[in-house]
This record gives structure tokens, sequence and C-alpha cells, in this order.
């Protein structure tokens, strides 16, 4: 067995990507009904994550390349750890080291993850799971922790075989709903022939990433797809920045980090069936209504205010999810804060929601990271820069189970997960599914927000305020948001 190998050049764009002010780092935290066994949880790891040799690897840059090199002193010890809160051990003080630990770099002289066991008062456990960027992208790590999970608390430690372990994973959310919208497909559906094309188009290399060899008799719509290309590089490449607000500014080393209650998956998979909009778009207005509704409470002024955040889209085939390393490309969407009238700012977000189905943004990036890996540093750092100086927030909805899950026997009761931000940009937004409802959290820099508590109690508000226009006003109005403008007001006021 080969003691190293080389590092793709998107993953070499990821792993040069570390700064003190935004480490890139994938934050994950999961709330455990009861003292989970830490011992247990160790011998899990140990026989489950491991199988996977880019967890026993150290990710090295030097003057030859960046490369996979095995660790000869592979300690489980270093990487499994075991933590106690300050009293009173409640939910703002694991906050707070949730926070602590997304400015804690990972030691670069082993391979980059750690699992840390905390103990909270409340009697229950907590773990917080940090993995850096270059190992994998956030679909390929939900598929490696789902296999640390069971259906059953008394499972076998060792969890049966990789494969078997991975086909559960992938089947974890198989039921669509009525509108067709899965919540775990983030943002897009799969994607066409054409957008395949268009990544082919982006060269050879980009092609070996995907696994996307195809026929030479099946790639007549090259042309198309590269004039197509050629229009969203120049509209990249002209995008203006977005609006100036509290939320931007030069980002800091300290973090602050905040999740809500979870809200049920049902509830918002109905009131989106009635208003005729998917899931998603649901979401992400109720997220943009909790941002503008902040601003508005600290005087800032809101009325024409848009703020743009980037989200990443999937672009592993189906069978791909067991491989590691980064599959995703990002497209930009600007969340319509500025809008009061819910009705109204879900329409908007599902409009601009529909313009992203024909992008090819999310091929264009992915192309641009690669490059971008392959270039000198300080290229990197200015294409990184350009995408980052246009952008507030990142924002990622990520897939989980739809049934509860346990982890070393222990039932988890919460999930929630960041992707980390680059450059300055000073906010990252997770909306997570699991055990059939949703979760979001919000991670911000100190000195732009202290107080994302202060917006994720907001987003219950703003579902709430679609939940009762549709219980209370008839349907056939709720196409028309004038329509029902006192009634929206009086919610707004509520």
């Amino acid at each position: 067995m080969r003691s190293r190998e080389i590092i793709s050049h998107v993953d070499t764009a990821w792993l040069r990507m570390d700064r003190p002010e935004n480490l890139m780092q994938i934050l994950g935290v999961m709330l455990f009904g009861g003292r989970i066994d830490a011992e247990r949880l160790k011998r899990t790891v140990a026989s489950r994550l491991l199988r996977y040799r880019r967890f026993r690897q150290i990710a090295r840059l030097d003057s030859d390349g960046a490369w996979w090199v095995d660790d000869p002193d592979f300690d489980i010890d270093a990487h499994v750890r075991h933590s106690l809160l300050p009293a009173p051990g409640g939910k703002h003080e694991l906050q707070k080291f949730v926070a602590e630990m997304a400015s804690t770099p990972l030691n670069a002289a082993r391979p980059r993850w750690e699992f840390n066991v905390v103990e909270t008062a409340s009697g229950n456990s907590a773990l917080v799971v940090r993995i850096h960027h270059a190992i994998a992208d956030g679909i390929a790590l939900i598929g490696v922790i789902n296999s640390l999970t069971d259906e059953q608390p008394d499972a076998p430690e060792d969890g049966g075989s990789a494969d078997s372990l991975f086909a559960s994973a992938a089947s974890a959310d198989d039921d669509e709903d009525d509108t067709g919208d899965r919540v775990w497909r983030l943002i897009l559906e799969p994607l066409s022939e054409l957008a395949l094309t268009s990544i082919h188009v982006g060269g050879h290399l980009w092609g070996q990433y995907l696994g996307l060899r195809r026929d030479p008799g099946r790639l007549r719509n090259y042309a198309r797809a590269a004039g197509a290309l050629a229009r969203e590089i120049g509209q990249l490449a002209l995008l203006p920045s977005d609006s100036a607000t509290r939320f931007k500014g030069k980002a800091g080393t300290a973090k602050r980090v905040a999740w809500s209650e979870p809200i049920s998956l049902p509830d918002i998979k109905a009131v989106g069936k009635v208003l005729g909009c998917s899931v998603n778009d649901t979401l992400l207005s109720s997220v943009a209504g909790a941002l503008g509704g902040y601003l508005a409470a600290k005087g800032d002024r809101v009325g024409s205010v848009a703020i743009r955040v980037m989200v990443p889209v999937n672009l592993r085939r189906p069978g791909d999810i067991e491989e590691l390393g980064n599959r995703f490309g990002l497209v930009t969407l600007d969340l319509p804060i500025g809008v009061a009238n819910p009705l109204a700012r879900l329409y908007a977000t599902r409009a601009r929601m529909a313009e992203l189905k024909g992008s090819h943004q999310a091929m264009l990036t992915f192309s641009l990271l690669g490059a971008a890996g392959m270039a000198p540093q300080f290229v990197q750092d200015k294409v990184l820069k350009q995408l980052a100086d246009k952008t507030t927030a990142v924002m990622t909805n990520v897939p989980g189970f739809q049934k509860t899950r346990f982890f070393a026997g222990s039932r988890i009761a919460q999930q929630m997960v960041w992707v980390p931000q680059a450059g300055d940009i000073g906010m990252g937004v997770s909306i997570l599914s699991y055990n059939n409802y949703v979760q979001f959290g919000l991670i911000t820099d100190k000195s732009m927000v202290d107080d994302p508590e202060n917006i994720v109690d907001r987003f219950a508000d703003e579902f709430e305020k679609l939940l009762w226009l549709v219980l209370l006003e008839p349907w056939d109005r709720l196409g028309f948001p004038q329509a029902v403008e006192e009634d929206v007001l009086a919610l707004i006021r509520r």
C-alpha cells in the first residue's frame, strides 16, 4: 500500500484556505438523551470511522505539492476526547464551547479531525465533531457520520460492512413529499445531461473528478453548454456586492453559535403544499424573515435590502456518496430580507430559487476551486476574495435520517452542522432535518453579530406567520399577498 497519495486540486484549495479568522473545518454537534458511554463511542469510532484511510492520514503541503501521508504514530486517543462544561453546564455554556472549537485549529501534525464528548449539567451528553474540509464535503461526511450510527441501541459495535453502512445512509430519506421536493437535496434537483456536459466542457480534469467520462457520441451539446458557461463566467465576474449590513465586515477569530428548537417537518411540508412552494422555499423565506427582523430590531433600514448567500450544491452522482473528497459547487442566492410581508417574501424566494434551476454556477465554481488549487497561493487568495467580497453568508441544507438513530447505544436527540466560511464572510446558516424535524443553526463572527440567539429565535416565528395564514385565510386568497395585507400586518405585530 502506498504511504502517500497526491491530494486533488480541489481538496488542495480547501486545505490552503485556512485562515485564523475562518478555519476550514466542518463543525457538527449531536445532543444525546442521557449520558453516552464514552469508551463505547471510542471503540465505535475506531472500528467504523478508521475504515476510511483518509482519517488515518496527515495532510501535508511541501515543495512537491500536497499529499495525504499515512500517520505512523496514529493514536485514537488524540482524536476522541472528553471535556467538561463550566458551571452551570447548560445550553449557553455548550454553545460557547462549540464556538471556541470553531476558532481552534486542528493539529496539522495529525489527521485533521476530532470528536469531543461533552457532559452537560442536565445529565445528558453532547458530541462536538470537527473535520477538515479537505477530507470531504458535507454530503460525503453525512454518509460517514451516519455510518457510525444505528437503528437500534444494541447494534453490534463494528456495524457490519462499510458498503452496507453507506447503503443505509444513502437511503436515509428516500420518501418524497407531495411537492416532489426532498429536503436533503441541497437546493437543486439532480443535474441534467446538459449540466453534466458543461462540467466536461470545463476540461478533462473536471471530468476525471466527477467520473463523467462520456461516449463521444453523447457530446453533441458541447457548443450550447460552453456558451451558457461563458455567460455564467461573465455574470459571476460582474456580480455586484450585496447590501452593506452589520452582517458584513472584517472577520475576527472569535465566533458565536446558536441553534433553534426543532420545528415539525410535516408542518413545513403541509404549509408549502398549500402555498405551492417547496420545503426549501419555505425554509429559506423564514431564514430571510429572521435576518430581516433582527436588523429591523437593531434599528437598521431594511426596506430595499437583499443579502447574498452562497449555497453548496451537490455534484455527486447517486452512487458516489461513499467517495470522500469535495464534489460540490456553489450558487449565489439573494435573500429578500427587506420584504416584510411573509407571503410576498416567500413568493420572491420561490422565484429566485426557480432562476437557479438552469444555472451553471455550481459547475463553474467547482472548476474555479480546482483551478485555484493548482495555482500559486496568492492567485487562489485573489480568486476566493472576489467570491467572498460579494457574499454575506454561507447557507447549507443538510440531510439527516428521518427516524431516530443511536450512536454507541445512545439516542440522538438533536443534530446541527455548519460548513466553514471563507475570507471575511462572517455568517454561516445551517438547516438540518432529522427525525421528522428541522433544526436551524447559526454561526457568526462576534464582531458582526454577538447575539445569534436573537436571530434563531425568530426563525420559528417567521414560519408560524405562514402557518397561521394557511390556517386562517381562504386558500384562494393566499396567492395574492396584498389581498391579505391587514392580516399579515397583524401577524407581524404579534
